[in-house]
């Protein structure tokens, strides 16, 4: 076989390498965004579920001290335990599982999670305080509690109705997630 000969065959070989993987990434890609999908549908199912027995509870019974509470985990898609989503009447709290690791100042945390989704639903609520439509203790507010850059606790205090827990919970847990991938553990 001649050099030239191994040439061709190397450069069909690595043109063949290159649509394979163009197409298993495509396919991965996929993959993703249809877990994202079940995810949200999960999500959304439980969160039903959960607040129909509450209600139905609230209204056989008389009304507990404490709200019921409802934990959802949040994992990778490789089934890594990030943290816990904590609903706990009209507040959440996310904690992180110490084997995460997730650094707090790693995007998308700052980019997306908080300017364009609790900045925003803090904003609307202060709004909302101004013109007396709510107390300022009703209104949505935040905290991000790390230590030494490592994310330990998302605390939200009047998430508001069940979009606003809809939408935080996918936000969180896809701003979550890439963290994760970001900092090479996933």
């Amino acid at each position: 076989m001649s050099d030239q000969d191994t040439v061709r065959r190397l450069a069909e070989a690595k043109a063949y390498l290159e649509r394979r993987r163009d197409e298993l990434e495509k396919e991965l890609s996929s993959l993703r965004s249809l877990v994202e999908v079940v995810d949200r549908m999960l999500t959304e199912k439980s969160f039903k579920r959960a607040a129909s027995t509450i209600a139905k509870a609230s209204s056989t019974k008389p009304p507990s001290p404490s709200p019921p509470s409802l934990r959802t985990p949040i994992m990778t898609v490789k089934g890594v335990h990030l943290a816990d989503f904590i609903v706990e009447g009209k507040d959440i709290t996310v904690t992180t599982t110490s084997g995460a690791a997730l650094e707090a100042d790693t995007p998308p945390m700052n980019s997306f999670l908080i300017v364009k989704v609790l900045d925003p639903m803090k904003m609307r609520d202060q709004e909302l305080v101004r013109a007396k439509k709510i107390s300022e203790k009703a209104a949505f507010s935040y905290d991000i509690i790390k230590e030494n850059n490592i994310l330990k606790e998302i605390q939200i205090l009047n998430f508001g109705d069940e979009k606003r827990l809809q939408e935080l919970n996918s936000a969180i847990k896809w701003t979550l997630r890439r963290i994760y991938e970001r900092v090479g553990s996933g």
